[in-house]
Formats: structure tokens, C-alpha cells, sequence
């Protein structure tokens, strides 16, 4: 590695733990299962904002999104399951980030009404405020698969990057890696938790975004230009393409496709998602929260043009200097960060890459605390129903939780090199579905449902839209779905809880 040891990345991992648990001593003081699950409603709405970005890009996404700026279309066919198209892939991801802004309005103007209006701390007890018991258990219930797979999936990535990189230098083997890294979440989350989660994210989306502006400085510097002439060769070089409409419905880059697509993303993976909302609960009120979801969306935006400025001129700097490309894309900006760049930007970048990936893994922990706590536990933040050993139950998920994720990880790494976990993160996906459609038929409905029979008409949805998915190209003369799947799943979970459905004066179950 260029100018960086795996000694010198020991005492920066050591360095930036040490500045997480600072800030959860002062964060914690005084916690209780208030703090822990809602931060006291005192969360300051510009914090969550800036936070929010670093928890929705992750790890996966800092490394995974410069690289598909170049993909071809073989590789978005992996990437996606669809069928080879005619164009790369360029700057088409903006499609599906304008779409998100239009999601992030359906959450601001719908759904966060309705949650402050509950004064929910888990999403999910709409459900059961809304239909009962097994709905309420099946919403936290997709939401716990979903995020204990995805946690577990973007603290693999990192673990592989630190295991490569530093560990395996000092004799260390996985699974102790993958101990240490939870012990060290677990370690600055337990007492404070979302409270302190507010205030980490804050410092590690600081961290992603110097890295990447850091970044395309140095890139630019070499290139004899300034930050903003570097940015004006993006714009006008061919990587800068954000509109594709040349092929239709059957090219994953089709702009409406993209574009609900990222509207559809939006809500079920922020809006009905415990772990994005939780953060948006902490606020001292709706009018915060909803100032906090502008912002947020707004920064997202420049934000994400901002990474794929830097996949621009990653293809560009090898292209100029004779490095041969990578065969995963998702391996160029760490092949490049951490090979042939100076070791200030090595260091930079293992920072930014480490802080945006814890940035999403102990949110999810948190989250996933909250969720078992408050949904199937019944524990609650109202001072007046606390329980004496509620903490104790809450202490106990929180570890449990994070034996699970750890379990998860070395078992994927033991008996398949991650392809097993890859494969449940896809999966995963489907989960949403069934969410999005009990959402929907409880919010546009005045319609109760038999409560005991959803988790069957749920399960019935998404395996549905597992098998339509599979094979869809087959079916359907090469149409795939991509991301509409999630339409599908939701669609089909509506039209399940329709034909369980009946009208509240009609028959008292």
C-alpha cells in the first residue's frame, strides 16, 4: 500500500473510536429508555438533517456508487438481473434521485403527520393502533428480517477492507474482527443510543463528504485544474448523461422507470423504515421534522452528484495514468485511494469509508433495539408506564441484536465468502413490499382486516413477487421489474388484505 501501514491504520481506527466514545459519554448522561429510543424529543432538526445523509449512503454505497458511473451494460446486468442494453450506465442514477425527491415529499407532507400525530416511537404500532396484534407483529417483524440482513451485509464490506488491509498483517482472524467492530458499536450506543446516534452520524457524514471533496481536489490538482474547472470537465465530458428514454420500459435506465422507481425507494425505505424514521422522531416537533426532511433531501441531491462527479473522474485518472480497471467496479475508488494516491488521501478515504459504513450499521442496531423493545415487548418511553426492569429488557435486546449480526457475518464469511449474504441482502428487499401495502391499505382505506390472517396473506405476497420476479423475462416477453417489484409486492399485499378486509360496522370479531 502507498505510504499508509496497517499500523498506521490501527492508531486511525483506535483514534476515531476514541472520538465516538467522547462523544456517547457526553451524549449519555443521565439516559433513560427516552433517551434511548427518542432522544427526549430534543433532537436539533439541522443535525438529523446533515446525519440522515451518511446513514442513507452507507459503506456500500461510498465505494459502490463512483464505480457505476462506467459500468457496461454486462455489468448492469449483474447488477440488476436485467437484460443487456445498448447504453452505460453514466450519470442515470439522478433519475431515481429525482424521484426521491418526490418520495421524501409523501413523507414529509403524509407520513410524518400521521407518526407525530400518534406520538409513535416505533413506526409499526400504527399497524397495531390501526388493525391489531399480528399486523403490528408482521410490520416490525419484515422490518427486523430486513435490517438485520442489511446490517449484517454493509459490516461484512467493512470488515473485508479492514481484514485485507490491517488485521491479517497482525495475525488477527475474521471472526475477531467482526467481534471487535460490534463490541466497539455496542460499546458507544448502549447507554445513549439514538440520542448518540444523532450526534456520530453528524461526524461520519462530516468524514464521508471531506473524502470524496478531498478527493476530486487531488484528481483535479493533477490534472492542472481547479475544483470547479474539474467539475465543468465532468459536466462535459460523456459521463455526465442523466437522461435515457432511447429504448423504453426494457432498458433499466428508462427515465420513468428510474424515476418511480426512486419515488417507491424513497418511502418504503425511509418512510416505513424504523431506522430513517427514528432519527426524523427525535425532533422537538412536525414542523421540525418536516424542515428536517427538506434539508435532508436537498443535500441529498448535491450530495450524490457529488459522488458521481468522483466515478467521472476515477474512469478519467485511470484512463490518463494506464491503470487497468478493476473487474468489480465497486473496487476502483478503493483500488485507487488506497494504491495510487498519496497517503493523506489513503487516510482520508479509510476514514470516510469506515464512518460512512458505521454511520448505517449502529443506527440499524439502535433501531433494530427499538423496534423488538417497543413492538414486541411492550416497553415504552412514557415515564408514567415504565416498568422496573424495562432498561434491563432493552439492555438485553441491544446485545442480543448484536450477537445475531456478528453470528450472521461469520457464518456467511465460514461457508461462502459472503455469497450467501449477498444473496439474503437482495432478498431482504422484498420485505418492503409487504409494508408499503399495509401502509397503504391502512392510510387510503377505512377498511379493518382479520387481524390473525396477515401474516399469511403477507407471506403469500412477497413469496408471489419472489417467483414473478425470477421470472419475469420469461413471462413477460423480456420485461424485467428491477425496482417496481416493490410495486408489484405492494400491490399484491393490498389487494391480499382487500379480500381479508371488511367494513368496521359490518361484522364485530
Amino acid at each position: 500500500m502507498k505510504g499508509i501501514t496497517p499500523h498506521t491504520i490501527l492508531l486511525i481506527i483506535c483514534g476515531y473510536f476514541l472520538l465516538l466514545m467522547v462523544i456517547s459519554w457526553l451524549t449519555s448522561k443521565k439516559a433513560t429508555n427516552s433517551t434511548f429510543f427518542a432522544a427526549d424529543h430534543k433532537s436539533p432538526w439541522y443535525l438529523v438533517a446533515f446525519g440522515m445523509i451518511g446513514a442513507s449512503l452507507s459503506g456500500v454505497t461510498f465505494i459502490s456508487l463512483p464505480g457505476i458511473v462506467g459500468a457496461t451494460p454486462e455489468v448492469m446486468k449483474m447488477l440488476t438481473g436485467e437484460e443487456i442494453v445498448r447504453q452505460n450506465i453514466y450519470f442515470s442514477y439522478m433519475q431515481m434521485v429525482m424521484g426521491y425527491v418526490v418520495g421524501y415529499a409523501v413523507i414529509a407532507l403524509l407520513l410524518l403527520p400521521l407518526y407525530y400525530r400518534l406520538k409513535l416511537t416505533s413506526i409499526y404500532q400504527y399497524l397495531g393502533q390501526r388493525f391489531g396484534y399480528y399486523t403490528q407483529k408482521a410490520g416490525a417483524g419484515y422490518f427486523l428480517v430486513s435490517r438485520v440482513i442489511g446490517a449484517s451485509f454493509r459490516i461484512y464490506l467493512v470488515a473485508i477492507v479492514l481484514q485485507t488491509f490491517m488485521m491479517d498483517s497482525f495475525g488477527i482472524p475474521f471472526w475477531a474482527t467482526i467481534l471487535i467492530m460490534i463490541s466497539l458499536i455496542w460499546a458507544y450506543t448502549y447507554k445513549g443510543g439514538i440520542k448518540t446516534i444523532i450526534y456520530t452520524d453528524t461526524l461520519q457524514t462530516l468524514f464521508m463528504l471531506i473524502a470524496v471533496v478531498t478527493t476530486i481536489a487531488y484528481i483535479g490538482s493533477s490534472m492542472g485544474q481547479s475544483f470547479t474547472e474539474i467539475l465543468t470537465t465532468v459536466k462535459n465530458s460523456e459521463y455526465s448523461k442523466v437522461f435515457f428514454f432511447e429504448n423504453g420500459w426494457s432498458d433499466p435506465n428508462f427515465f420513468p422507470k428510474q424515476f418511480f422507481s426512486g419515488a417507491l425507494m424513497a418511502i418504503v425505505m425511509t418512510g416505513l423504515d424504523q431506522d430513517m424514521m427514528q432519527k426524523n422522531l427525535t425532533c422537538k416537533s412536525l414542523k421540525e421534522a418536516q424542515w428536517n426532511m427538506g434539508s435532508f433531501v436537498f443535500v441529498l441531491f448535491f450530495v450524490n452528484i457529488l459522488f458521481l462527479a468522483l466515478g467521472a473522474l476515477l474512469y478519467m485518472y485511470s484512463s490518463n495514468i494506464g491503470i487497468a480497471l478493476p473487474k468489480s467496479t465497486d473496487q476502483l475508488y478503493p483500488l485507487l485511494a488506497l494504491r495510487h494516491f498519496p497517503s493523506y488521501i489513503s487516510i482520508i478515504f479509510l476514514i470516510g469509508f469506515v464512518a460512512a459504513a458505521f454511520s448505517s450499521a449502529d443506527s440499524a442496531l439502535t433501531s433494530l433495539t427499538t423496534s423488538f423493545s417497543t413492538d414486541f415487548l411492550g416497553i415504552s418511553t412514557d415515564p408514567d408506564k415504565v416498568k422496573p426492569d424495562d432498561k434491563k429488557k432493552r439492555m438485553i435486546s441491544h446485545i442480543g441484536f448484536s450477537l445475531l449480526v456478528m453470528a450472521l457475518v461469520i457464518l456467511a464469511n465460514q461457508y461462502s465468502g459472503g455469497s450467501v449474504l449477498n444473496k439474503l441482502f437482495k432478498f431482504a428487499g422484498y420485505t418492503y413490499g409487504p409494508l408499503l401495502g399495509m401502509f397503504a391499505f391502512g392510510i387510503f382505506t377505512h377498511r379493518q382486516i382479520k387481524d390473525n390472517l396477515v401474516i399469511g396473506v403477507t407471506l403469500a405476497a412477497a413469496i408471489l413477487s419472489v417467483i414473478l420476479d425470477l421470472n419475469s423475462a420469461r413471462l413477460f416477453h423480456g420485461f424485467t421489474f428491477g425496482f417496481f417489484i416493490l410495486a408489484v409486492n405492494g400491490l399484491l399485499t393490498f389487494l391480499g388484505l382487500w379480500l381479508i378486509s371488511y367494513e368496521p360496522d359490518d361484522i364485530n370479531d
